[in-house]
């Protein structure tokens, strides 16, 4: 009887339309997916889906040339005059024969290479015809995951909130999008989303975008993670070798299906055919494929890019009007694949654009866009949906209701309410999902570091959390923690409160204070775990230490977009610490503690710093110029532009409580920019400046510290904040200073063309690093890299050659980069 229900319901998808719909197979009668279905001299067109039906909106009685086309297949036309509708049509294709017979073929080079060479000449022009349009979109997502592990690295995976069968496999993302789309060369573009389904979730807004679909071959370059090159590139010919595949022809015009051969396995390219026009020089479709190793994600197995092009004949040019993109990825032993596909219709190429069509918004909603019904999406979709989405549309939609429902999330919460046997010592989190809240507690197993001031010490603590609507925009979160230390016998608490009123402007108010330990450098450019091994292991204990009593308010809010202000008022006593511990897991004869002074490390008596209070501001301003973001009713999402730098801006002022030597204000200004260089790789900068007015006399704790690094361990993806061969604290300044990082990664540009190397598909790093004060003379560094090491899926390693220069001296030692160890916060 539910078998029965279901194909009534999914036949009614279909019938309850005025539409010619249908089913598309082979001459074997498997159903053929995407096929673009479209009628003649029009941009009203579909395709089909993974199961081969397809419904094309066509609802007024008449005589219409229906056009069936699919790469690899032969181009059907049939004329049908339907009276009523639904009117059904079904089609197969035959597969396309290819033939190399009216082709001359010269011994000396295979004739694929005249093609591509023609092409590549007319690229410029291909582009300048595509520089401004206006279209239709749609776009459908759907990730699927399968035997999925009940625990990974220990943790519990849960069922995805239902998503997962039985078997641990189902649908854990499916989402589909309508909207209108303008462009305008180099960068203008802008997407309104018209409709916007997510299944599961009523309201909620879809990930699919226009811009993140939009691939075209006749750029240099995809951006894909990396920049991939194009196999009809300016420079192809260097990366890939050619072989005519075969000619058919479509209509009077003959297209070339010829096949895209990496020189190197490993370059950053694709494999796979492209269809050349002949005398047009124009795509026909692609069919390419390309690996996790190429785009630098190695838990992507494969992914594969085909599109669809139709002849314009008012515009005179092949356009595009389908796309779809599979990948396949697994990692830590789950598993899983993926598909968008994308389709495009209503081409406006003369478009009356003015000032006002493009702004900085790049993707927005109409209202009401994530609450069209069912007939809605019935009769607007392009693409019918599978048996399987529209199972997991009718599943998922019709126990939202239910997982919403106080008895649901009760039962959700009662299995992960369980403490388990390690939880008073690794933490435990109450959870209360319908009152929309959770206390947590943080056990001390997690933070057990060492350093020579405090002995082994560790942290525990409890939280609270509250969040006021569904997406958690808007939320209140509060914690106290103890810190304690067993060499100094102490105990310390602090205690915060912050609350984020929401996404949009990002509005957020802090209270925090307490005593804690804290390093002179606040940046904290040595991580407790570091130097817990470099104290243990190597009797180096760089980490230098002062108490912090404080109180603190701080703000934060984007005024407009580009500009993100923050502000904080604090008062602070600061109290010097020495020396508590001389333990040490491996002595060496040679080496010893230094003390707790980062100014004079062989005094064990004297500290840096005395005591003194202090009221601390600061105010700093980011700018990112021209910012782009996506908006929805309920966030905005600022995106990365590499054309303008990040300027930020900021004052700090000091302002004693007894002793005015104590008092100072500082400016510092700095830019940092990442810049894409197509194919040759990623260029980073990082400059920064800044001055002391009445600086002379202030505390240690207060002056300019520079992030160093003495433990020959990097942590961060990129070295643009960090001098890896200088000390901590010797060029620590209270005067004005300038410091300079680049960075260049090749991403496999040079690597991957030596025979052998390419194999291994690593990434040549090279950088510079500066810096001047007015005491010193100035220090600089270079470094040569290889990254993307690792093994299998795991390529968070790196390895660099650094050079120190200094006062007429030279220095160097290699950098071993724990690329992990950022990402899990460590």
């Amino acid at each position: 009887m539910k078998k029965l229900l279901f194909a009534l319901l999914l036949f009614s998808t279909y019938l309850l339309q005025a539409q010619i719909v249908g089913k598309v197979t082979d001459t074997k009668g498997e159903p053929l997916p995407y096929v673009n279905i479209y009628l003649q001299n029009s941009y009203i067109g579909t395709t089909t889906n993974d199961d081969g039906n397809y419904s094309l909106n066509v609802s007024r009685p008449g005589e219409y040339k229906v056009i069936f086309q699919f790469l690899g297949y032969k181009t059907l036309t049939k004329t049908i005059a339907p009276s009523t509708f639904p009117f059904i049509l079904n089609i197969s294709l035959e597969e396309e024969t290819t033939s190399l017979d009216e082709v001359v073929v010269n011994t000396s080079e295979d004739p694929a290479y005249r093609i591509i060479r023609k092409t590549i000449a007319q690229r410029k022009e291909n582009l300048e015809k595509l520089s401004e349009y206006t279209a239709d979109f749609y776009s459908r997502g759907l990730w699927k995951v399968k035997n999925v592990p009940e625990k990974i690295m220990g943790q519990e995976v849960g069922d995805f909130d239902g998503m997962l069968d039985s078997t641990r496999t189902g649908i854990i993302y499916l989402s589909e999008t309508i909207s209108e789309i303008a462009y305008q060369k180099p960068d203008k573009f802008t997407e309104k989303i018209i409709a916007s389904k997510v299944s599961g979730n009523d309201n909620g807004f879809s990930f699919n975008s226009a811009q993140s679909a939009n691939i075209s071959f006749y750029e240099n370059t995809i951006e894909l993670n990396a920049a991939l090159v194009s196999p009809i590139a300016n420079n192809a010919l260097n990366y890939y070798n050619y072989k005519l595949d075969g000619v058919f022809y479509e209509g009077p015009k003959l297209i070339n299906k010829i096949k895209a051969i990496p020189k190197r396995p490993n370059d950053r390219v694709w494999q796979g055919y492209v269809y050349i026009v002949e005398d047009d020089w124009q795509l026909y479709g692609v069919e390419l494929s390309t690996t996790g190793a190429a785009i630098q994600v190695p838990f992507v197995s494969n992914l594969m890019v085909k599109q669809n092009y139709k002849y314009d004949s008012d515009y005179d040019f092949w356009v595009k009007i389908s796309q779809s993109v599979d990948f396949g990825f697994g990692f830590l032993g789950m598993e899983g694949d993926g598909r968008f596909i994308a389709v495009y219709s209503n081409y406006d190429f003369k478009p009356q654009f003015t000032k006002k069509s493009f702004t900085n918004e790049v993707l927005s909603f109409k209202p009401e866009a994530n609450k069209k019904d069912s007939l809605f999406w019935r009769g607007s979709r392009p693409v019918p949906l599978t048996d399987e989405e529209l199972r997991d549309y009718i599943k998922k939609d019709s126990i939202q209701v239910l997982r919403r429902s106080k008895p649901y999330l009760d039962s959700l919460d009662a299995k992960s309410n369980k403490p388990g046997f390690l939880s008073p010592l690794t933490g435990y989190t109450y959870k209360n999902s319908f009152e929309k809240w959770s206390v947590g507690y943080e056990g001390p197993l997690r933070s057990i570091n060492f350093n020579t001031v405090q002995g082994w010490n560790s942290k525990a603590g409890l939280t609270f959390n509250k969040w006021y609507d569904d997406n958690q925009t808007n939320t209140l979160s509060a914690a106290v923690r103890a810190d304690y230390g067993i060499a100094e016998d102490r105990l310390r608490f602090t205690a915060n409160i912050l609350r984020n009123f929401n996404w949009t402007d990002k509005l957020r108010f802090s209270l925090s204070g307490g005593s804690t330990v804290a390093q002179f450098n606040d940046t904290e450019p040595i991580s407790p775990l570091i130097n817990t091994f470099a104290t243990l292991f190597f009797e180096r204990n760089y980490m230098k230490l002062y108490e912090l009593n404080f109180g603190r308010i701080a703000y934060s809010q984007e005024i407009f977009n580009g500009l993100h202000l923050y502000s904080a008022v604090a008062y602070e006593n600061r109290k010097p610490l020495f020396n508590n511990t001389e333990y040490v897991t491996i002595p060496f004869d040679d080496v010893s503690y230094t003390s707790n002074n980062p100014l004079m490390p062989n005094d064990f008596n004297n500290a840096a710093i005395a005591e003194h209070n202090i009221v601390k501001s600061k105010v700093r301003a980011r700018i990112n110029f021209a910012q782009k973001y996506f908006s929805n009713p309920d966030m905005k999402f600022n995106i990365g532009d590499n054309k303008y730098p990040e300027l930020n801006i900021s004052v700090e002022n000091g302002a004693a409580i007894t002793e005015t030597r104590y008092d100072y204000t500082q400016f510092e200004a700095s830019l940092n920019q990442s810049i894409t260089l197509g194919n040759k790789g990623q260029f980073y900068y990082n400059l920064k400046g800044g001055t002391f007015a009445n600086g002379d006399g202030i505390s240690f704790v207060d002056y300019k510290h520079f992030n160093g690094n003495q433990t020959r361990v990097g942590t961060s993806p990129n070295y643009t904040n960090v001098f890896n061969l200088m000390p901590y604290y010797d060029f620590s300044t209270n005067k004005s200073y300038f410091e300079g990082h680049v960075e260049h990664d090749f991403r496999g540009w040079i690597l991957g063309k030596i025979p052998g190397i390419n194999q291994l598909n690593l990434n040549l790093v090279a950088g510079a690093h500066f810096l001047s004060t007015e005491e010193r003379k100035p220090y600089s560094e270079i470094s040569v890299g290889i990254d993307n090491l690792g093994f299998g899926k795991f390529r968070l390693l790196r390895v660099d050659y650094v050079r120190s220069y200094y006062n007429g001296g030279s220095d160097g030692a290699f950098i071993f980069g724990l690329k992990f160890l950022d990402l899990l916060g460590l």
